[in-house]
């Protein structure tokens, strides 16, 4: 796996926080998920395509605001545990 640190390793941290968190903003997310390794394509609208790990998975940019909401922070979490990354 990639060595993660620095803003990387608190965004992964955020993530995985209990209760979660709604002041991730998505561009730290998608940083992240590039520092890890995962390839991402456009898609309709606010949607990317995320593949990390043999993994996929769709999220929705968020508008207006940059923050994630807690539901897709959960989706998040979700997907790169999935994709065997963890804090």
């Amino acid at each position: 796996m990639t060595k993660v640190s620095g803003k990387h390793r608190r965004t992964l941290e955020q993530i995985f926080t209990r209760p979660v968190p709604n002041t991730i903003r998505w561009d730290d997310i998608e940083k992240l998920l590039i520092h890890l390794g995962a390839k991402m394509s456009e898609g309709r609208g606010s949607r990317v395509r995320v593949y990390l790990h043999g993994e996929v998975a769709v999220f929705h940019r968020p508008h207006p605001k940059p923050v994630t909401d807690k539901g897709a922070v959960a989706s998040v979490k979700q997907f790169l545990e999935n994709a065997g990354i963890r804090p």
